[in-house]
C-alpha cells in the first residue's frame, strides 16, 4: 500500500501499475487538471506540484517537482500539494493574487507551474525569514524559476510578482494546519512494514531491499526518477515492477570522516548540495546548471551514477575527485575505483543483484584547485556538449597531482591517464606546460557530431576550456603568493 495527503486527504493506494506517474494520477484520477502537461520530460514546468516533507527540526520541508517524471513511489508519506489546494478561505493564495495584480499571466497554460514554484519559495522564504531575516532578491527568484518556461515571453512580470510576494511571506492555511498535517505525515510512516504495491515495492531497510532484488530480479530500480521515467513518457515503455531506494535511509545518509565525504545513492542534489560545497565551492556553477531546482529537488547521486550517460553532469566530477563508488547485494559491499566502473555506453560494473551504496569523495588536500567547465546551448535546464573536470595539485609550482574527468567527448564518462602522467612535474605557470596539454586533449577523443556541437568543436572546445583552465589556476596561485607576501 501506498500513502500520502492529497492537500488533507489521506489517499491510499493498494492496487496500480508501477509506471503510472503522479501528474496522469492527478490528471486522470482525480479530476486535478490544474497540473498541466507540456514536455512529459521534466524540462517545460507545466506540471509544477510541490510536495510536503516533516524536516530534522520537525518543520515541513517544501519542494517543487515536476509531477510529469514522478512516478507514485516518490510520495509515499509526503503531502502532495497541486495549483487547487492553494485557494484558502474562497480567497486566492497570496502568491496567486500577485500574479493577477502583476499581470504575470498571458496564454495561462504555464501560470499553474509558475505559481506552485512561487509556492514552494514562499513558505521556504517564510520559514528561513523567522530564523534568520534576509530580503529575498532577484537571484533567488531565478533559482526557484529555473524550470518554468513561459513561452508568450512574459518572465518579468512573473518575476516581479515573486519578488513582490515573497519579500514578506506570512503565515497561511498551510502553516496554521501544520501541526496536524505533521502528525498525519508521522502515522503514515508507522502505519505498515512493509510499503508498495503488487507491482511497486518500497523497502525501507537494506534486508529488505535485498530480498525484493532477490525475489524480483527483473525489477528496475527507481529513485528520483528523472531519467528513468523518461523511458516511459517519451519512448513508450511499459515499466511494469520497480523497486524504490528513496526509503531506504542507509542509502541517504550523508558523513564526513577526516579524509571523506561519503554521500548515500539515494541522496538527492540539492539534499548533497551543502556538503559537496562546503569542501568544493568550485562545484557551485555546475550544481546550479544541473538541470533545474525541481529536478535537482529529485534527481539523486547515486542515479546519476548508475545511469552513466556519457553527457551526465556529476561523473565527470567525480572522475576528478577520484571517487570511490560503493556497491552492495545485501551480504557484501564491493569498492570500485570510479575510473573503472564505467565500462560500455551506459553499462557499469554493477552486477545484476547489486545496487549502488554510496559515493565516497577524498576531501580536498592543500594546494588542491579543483574546476569544472560546463558547456551548453543553455545556461539552465540543459545537457553539455562539453563537460570537463580538472583537479590539479600545485606544489613549489610544480604540478604534484592531476586528475580529469570528461562528459559529452566518448561513450562514456572518461578521464585521460595520460595527461597527468604527461605534466606532473612539469612547470605549471610555463606556457610549454599549457601548450602540451592542449596538443594531448586535441588528440584523446573522438567525438560524434550530434544536435548539440560537432565532434570537431568539441575538440576544439576542449583545448580551448584547458587554456581558460591555466590562465585561471595561474591567476589563482598569483592571488595566493600575493595574500602571503602581504603579510610576511
Amino acid at each position: 500500500m501506498i500513502q500520502f495527503l492529497l492537500n488533507d486527504e489521506l489517499v491510499s493506494i493498494t492496487q496500480e501499475r508501477a509506471d503510472l506517474t503522479v501528474l496522469q494520477y492527478l490528471r486522470e484520477q482525480r479530476a486535478l487538471t490544474g497540473t498541466k502537461e507540456g514536455c512529459a520530460s521534466g524540462d517545460c514546468g507545466a506540471c509544477t506540484i510541490v510536495t510536503v516533507d516533516v524536516g530534522a527540526d520537525e518543520q515541513p520541508i517544501y519542494r517543487s517537482i515536476n509531477s510529469c517524471i514522478t512516478f507514485l513511489s516518490a510520495l509515499q508519506g509526503k503531502q502532495v500539494l497541486t495549483i487547487e489546494h492553494l485557494q484558502q478561505h474562497n480567497q486566492l493564495h497570496p502568491v496567486q493574487q500577485v500574479m493577477v495584480d502583476e499581470h504575470g499571466s498571458q496564454c495561462g497554460f504555464c501560470t499553474p507551474g509558475f505559481v506552485m514554484s512561487m509556492f514552494a519559495l514562499y513558505k521556504h522564504h517564510e520559514q528561513n525569514n523567522v530564523a534568520t531575516p534576509r530580503p529575498i532578491n532577484r537571484s533567488d527568484v531565478l533559482h526557484a524559476l529555473s524550470g518554468n518556461l513561459c513561452r508568450c515571453t512574459g518572465y518579468r512580470p512573473i518575476i516581479d510578482a515573486t519578488l513582490q510576494v515573497c519579500q514578506q511571506p506570512k503565515a497561511d492555511k498551510f502553516s496554521q494546519k501544520w501541526p496536524e498535517t505533521a502528525q498525519a505525515l508521522a502515522s503514515m510512516q508507522h502505519a505498515n512494514d512493509t510499503f508498495g504495491t503488487d507491482a511497486l515495492f518500497i523497502p525501507q531497510t537494506r534486508d529488505a531491499l535485498a530480498s525484493y532484488k532477490q525475489a524480483h530480479p527483473d525489477a528496475l530500480l527507481v529513485a528520483g526518477s528523472t531519467d528513468l521515467a523518461l523511458q516511459h513518457t517519451q519512448q513508450g515503455q511499459a515499466l511494469t515492477k520497480m523497486i524504490s531506494l528513496s526509503h531506504v535511509a542507509s542509502l541517504k545518509r550523508i558523513n564526513t570522516t577526516d579524509d571523506m565525504l561519503i554521500i548515500g545513492a539515494a541522496c538527492t542534489l540539492n539534499d548533497a548540495q551543502t556538503h559537496l560545497l562546503s569542501h568544493f565551492p568550485a562545484l557551485t556553477e555546475v550544481i546550479e546548471r544541473f538541470a533545474s531546482l525541481p529536478i535537482r529537488n529529485q534527481a539523486t547521486l547515486g542515479g546519476n551514477v548508475a545511469n552513466a550517460s556519457p553527457i551526465g553532469d556529476m561523473p565527470p566530477v567525480l572522475l576528478a575527485l577520484n571517487a570511490t563508488i560503493v556497491v552492495d547485494d545485501g551480504t557484501r559491499y564491493r569498492h570500485i575505483d570510479i575510473h573503472d566502473f564505467f565500462t560500455a555506453y551506459k553499462h557499469t560494473k554493477l552486477q545484476s543483484d547489486e545496487w549502488i551504496d554510496s559515493i565516497q569523495i577524498p576531501l580536498p588536500k592543500p594546494n588542491q584547485i579543483l574546476r569544472v567547465y560546463k558547456v551548453s546551448k543553455r545556461n539552465e535546464d540543459d545537457i553539455s556538449a562539453v563537460c570537463m573536470a580538472l583537479n590539479i595539485t600545485i606544489e613549489a609550482g610544480c604540478i604534484s597531482s592531476l586528475s580529469s574527468g570528461f562528459g559529452g567527448v566518448a561513450a562514456i564518462p572518461a578521464s585521460i591517464p595520460g595527461l597527468e602522467e604527461r605534466l606532473i612535474g612539469q612547470h605549471w605557470h610555463n606556457k610549454d606546460t599549457m601548450n602540451i596539454g592542449q596538443t594531448i586533449l586535441a588528440g584523446s577523443f573522438t567525438p560524434i557530431d550530434d544536435v548539440r556541437a560537432s565532434g570537431a568543436y568539441r575538440v576544439q572546445l576542449l583545448q580551448n576550456l584547458w587554456h581558460r583552465f591555466w590562465l585561471d589556476t595561474n591567476h589563482h596561485q598569483h592571488k595566493i603568493q600575493t595574500r602571503v607576501s602581504a603579510h610576511a
